[in-house]
């Protein structure tokens, strides 16, 4: 099962950003923003549909050996993140706080995350490696030799 297959659909956003920025109608200010109010409000619930409150924004790559799942993870370290692997389920999960020191106004967010992704059962548990550098957490998910994955051939009748 290719990874590609797990993802949700989601519109292009590449036509939609080129039509905008070719307009400075005010109106075209005004849906954007409304948009972006709603989507910083609606980032703490679980929306089905909407891909703009899953937080960390992920990237994911498959090749015929391995997974690549990296994860913008600004303002954290390493160890603000728990990253684990079960029945074929990425799981990264932390918290993100900021400090106060007399802020006024944030439009910065901050709180807990959970982000579950799943890879499938062709993963080897035993050589998945994880780094964290610059805000990026990078985990790479080595696939299990061809002879080792799950298939089961199925005859039809």
């Amino acid at each position: 099962m290719a990874v590609k297959d797990l993802l949700p659909w989601m519109k292009s956003r590449n036509s939609e950003k080129s039509r905008f920025a070719r307009s400075s109608s005010p109106f075209v200010a005004l849906h954007r923003e409304v948009n972006r109010t709603f989507d910083n409000f609606l980032r703490d619930f679980e929306v089905p549909g909407r891909s703009a409150t899953a937080w960390p924004s992920i990237e994911i790559s498959e090749t015929d050996d391995e997974i690549k799942v990296v994860a913008e993870l600004a303002g954290l370290e390493h160890r603000d993140v728990d990253v684990t692997l079960a029945d074929g389920v990425l799981r990264l999960k932390g918290q993100k706080s900021l400090e106060k020191n007399g802020t006024v106004y944030s439009e910065r967010w901050e709180g807990a995350f959970e982000r579950m992704i799943p890879v499938g059962q062709d993963v080897d548990p035993g050589k998945v490696k994880a780094s964290f550098k610059s805000g990026l957490l990078t985990v790479r998910l080595s696939k299990k030799p061809e002879g080792q994955r799950q298939k089961k051939r199925i005859t039809v009748q």
